[in-house]
């Protein structure tokens, strides 16, 4: 048995503020966030049946990407629940109140947990990459959480 890993690739919008911030990033802005999701698992065999020389179709992943992520975080205004704006702006679709501060770091986080509960059981969640901006992002390796 072999183990290869497969990425998927994904794009979306979201506004977020960081309110403790000291700079721009304090108010209400957005980004083309970039997601790159890295999968592992085992191939058994390179030649007869389909489904075992895959380690995963990547149909598959990007399903569980798009409907536990992207459907999920797409053109949102990520806020944290104490946030001074979560009493401004009502009845909207589009405003997601979240525990955590959302900065790049703590919205993968939330991206790899959302990841992680919906894999199936023989592959692993290895690689998350979360872009913000053209130079800045945020990277989760499985071999650093274990």
């Amino acid at each position: 048995m072999t183990r290869i890993r497969l990425t998927k690739q994904f794009d979306f919008e979201a506004a977020h503020a960081l309110e403790e911030y000291v700079g721009k990033c304090r108010d209400i802005h957005g980004h083309s966030y970039h997601l790159d999701v890295t999968v592992s698992g085992p191939v058994f065999h390179l030649s007869g049946e389909l489904r075992k020389s895959m380690v995963m179709d990547f149909v598959d992943l990007k399903l569980i990407v798009k409907k536990n992520v992207i459907d999920k975080l797409d053109h949102q205004f990520i806020i944290h629940k104490d946030s001074r704006f979560v009493g401004m702006i009502t009845d909207n679709e589009r405003l997601m109140i979240v525990d955590y501060v959302p900065t790049c770091e703590n919205i993968l986080i939330d991206i790899v947990k959302r990841i992680k509960s919906n894999l199936p059981e023989n592959i692993r969640l290895e690689y998350v990459f979360l872009r913000e901006t053209p130079r800045s992002y945020a990277e989760w390796h499985r071999e650093d959480n274990e």
